[in-house]
């Protein structure tokens, strides 16, 4: 009886090899870029709000909108001063490396610092793909409840940083923060974690700085651009 390998499996090893040549493109143009993923609703275009305006007297930045429809989260970066590109997933759940090839081919890599990917609001999807970006960055809300990471692990277990947006809302809403860490400890100990409040600009600082120094770490020798 013959083997047959999983298709699942064949998509990813694609997705995967793929996502290596991003990454050589991204490395060739000193490029530092982060994918941020969330639920709907979470604050992805939010923080990605703030970020542009805060640094973009420093920083050159670029972002890659996906969304299932329209141009609104892209639309905003654009507003926020970056340049914006959009990607329409025409009902895929998540971004992949052939999405993220095709928005890299629409920008110059070689004019900017920081390339922010706002993958598709999904907790489930975006964890499997690989884009060939530096760092994942999972924001994480306090409507959302204190449960997620014991539901959604893997998505938990593969990033490198953890933001909790919406902070000014625990007065009002039965999150035990205490909980909610002690799950993401187990499954990713020692995992950076910022606590923001978009709307009143908590915590954001923080944030920032430890983006500023990924970039420049990632490329100290750059003045030019």
């Amino acid at each position: 009886m013959k083997q047959r390998m999983p298709v699942v499996e064949n998509i990813l090893s694609a997705n995967d090899r793929l996502a290596e040549e991003n990454r050589s493109r991204l490395e060739a143009a000193n490029l530092y870029t982060i994918n941020l993923m969330a639920s709907p609703g979470a604050g992805k275009t939010s923080l990605i709000e703030h970020t542009i305006k805060r640094l973009s007297g420093q920083l050159n930045l670029a972002v890659v909108d996906g969304d299932i429809a329209t141009s609104i989260d892209a639309d905003r970066a654009a507003a926020a001063g970056a340049e914006a590109v959009q990607i329409n997933t025409g009902g895929e759940c998540h971004l992949d490396a052939v999405m993220f090839q095709g928005a890299l081919n629409q920008l110059d890599l070689t004019k900017y610092d920081l390339l922010m990917v706002e993958n598709v609001g999904n907790l489930i999807c975006p964890a499997s793909f690989k884009l060939g970006t530096h760092q994942n960055v999972l924001i994480a809300s306090i409507p959302e409840g204190d449960d997620k990471p014991y539901k959604y692990p893997t998505m938990y277990r593969g990033v490198d940083a953890l933001v909790i947006n919406k902070i000014d809302l625990m007065p009002y809403i039965d999150f035990d923060m205490e909980y909610f860490q002690r799950g993401v400890e187990v499954l990713n100990p020692g995992l950076v974690t910022f606590q923001i409040s978009c709307r009143t600009g908590e915590g954001l600082e923080a944030w920032l700085t430890w983006l500023q120094k990924k970039v420049a770490s990632h490329n100290p020798a750059d003045t030019d651009r």
